[in-house]
C-alpha cells in the first residue's frame, strides 16, 4: 500500500470512527465538549493557511469569528434568514474583513504584523460592545434561531439543544474544510504559500505574485472562522462580545503550532488535544491550567516542531 493509500485509509477510518461514536456513545455532556473541540479544530484549519502555510503571524484570529457569529445573529434576528442561508453571508463577511485586513498590513511582517493583528482583534471586540443599537452590547444578541434540517419521514427537524445533531454538523463542516485545505495545500497556489513562508523575496523573484496570494490567504482562512462563527451562533443561541477575546486568538494558535505549522492533520489532531485536555484534567481542578500549560511545555520540548511537524521538510502538507 503506498504512502497516498495509506493516508486516504487513515482519514476514512478516522471519519467512520467520528461518525460512529454517537451511536455507540451518547453521553451529551461529553459529546458537547468534542463537539466544541471539533469547532476548535475548524478554526485551527483556517488559521494554519495563514500561519502555517503562508507564514504570516497572526493574533486576532477570533476577529473573523465573532464578525462571522454577528453576521449571521443578525441576519436571522432582523431578516428571518435560515442557518443553511446564512452560511455564505458569514464566510464572505468575515472573508471580506480578512482581505481588507491584509491590504492595509502587507508592508508590515513578523512580529509588527502580530501585533497589528492584535490590535486588529481587540477593535473588533470593542466595537461590538460598543454599538448597543446593533449588537446587543455586553447582553449581546438572544434568540438566534437553531439549524432546521427537513428530513424524510419526519418533516421539519430542529436540532434545539440535543449535542449529536451539532457534533454531526460540526464534523462534516471541519472534513469539508480538511479537504479544501488539502487541496489547496497540494495545489500550486499551496506550493506558493509555502514558497512565500520559507522565503518571501526569492518567492517574489521566481515570479510568485506575493501580494494577491497573502490577501487569498488571509481572506481564505476568515471565511473558514466566518463559517465557524455562524455555527457557533446557531449552536449557542445567545452571542456575547466576551466569548470572542485574545485568549481564544492565542488558544488557536496554540493549536496550530502544537499540531506542526503547516500540517493540516496536526491542526486538526491540536485542536482535539488542547480542546479535550482542560475537560480531561477537571478531575484535578486546582491544578489544572498548571498541568496543562506543563504539558503543552513538555510537547514543545519533546516535538519543537508540533506534533506532526517537520520544519522544511513537511512541504508537502500531511
Amino acid at each position: 500500500m503506498t504512502g497516498l493509500n495509506r493516508r486516504i485509509a487513515g482519514w476514512s477510518l478516522s471519519a467512520l470512527a467520528a461518525l460512529a461514536l454517537p451511536l455507540v456513545y451518547s453521553n451529551p455532556y461529553h459529546l458537547d465538549v468534542l463537539t466544541s473541540a471539533l469547532l476548535y479544530a475548524l478554526l485551527a484549519l483556517g488559521l494554519n493557511l495563514i500561519v502555517g502555510l503562508t507564514g504570516l503571524l497572526h493574533l486576532g484570529y477570533a476577529a473573523f469569528f465573532a464578525i462571522g457569529a454577528y453576521t449571521y445573529g443578525l441576519l436571522n434576528l432582523h431578516l428571518q434568514c435560515p442557518f443553511w442561508l446564512g452560511l455564505l453571508p458569514a464566510a464572505l463577511t468575515a472573508g471580506s474583513a480578512g482581505v481588507c485586513l491584509g491590504a492595509t498590513t502587507m508592508r508590515v511582517r513578523g512580529d509588527y504584523l502580530g501585533i497589528v493583528t492584535l490590535g486588529f482583534g481587540e477593535i473588533v471586540r470593542i466595537a461590538f460592545t460598543n454599538l448597543d443599537r446593533w449588537t446587543g452590547g455586553p447582553n449581546g444578541l438572544l434568540g438566534i434561531d437553531h439549524p432546521r434540517l427537513w428530513m424524510p419521514g419526519r418533516g421539519i427537524f430542529d436540532f434545539g439543544v440535543s449535542s449529536a445533531p451539532y457534533y454531526y454538523l460540526v464534523c462534516v463542516a471541519t472534513a469539508v474544510a480538511a479537504g479544501v485545505c488539502v487541496r489547496l495545500s497540494r495545489s500550486r497556489v499551496g506550493r506558493a504559500w509555502i514558497a512565500i513562508r520559507e522565503d518571501e523575496l526569492a518567492a517574489a523573484c521566481a515570479g510568485v505574485p506575493v501580494v494577491h496570494l497573502k490577501l487569498l490567504a488571509q481572506g481564505c482562512g476568515a471565511a473558514i472562522a466566518g463559517v465557524a462563527g455562524a455555527i457557533f451562533a446557531a449552536k449557542q443561541g445567545t452571542i456575547t462580545p466576551d466569548s470572542f477575546d485574545f485568549v481564544l486568538s492565542v488558544m488557536v494558535l496554540a493549536m496550530v503550532v502544537l499540531g506542526g505549522l503547516g500540517s493540516i492533520r496536526g491542526a486538526v489532531i491540536g485542536a482535539l488535544v488542547l480542546g479535550s485536555l482542560p475537560e480531561l484534567l477537571r478531575g484535578f481542578e486546582q491544578y489544572r491550567m498548571l498541568l496543562f500549560g506543563v504539558a503543552m511545555i513538555v510537547v514543545m520540548r519533546v516535538r519543537p516542531a508540533g506534533l506532526f511537524g517537520g520544519g522544511r521538510r513537511h512541504a508537502r502538507t500531511a
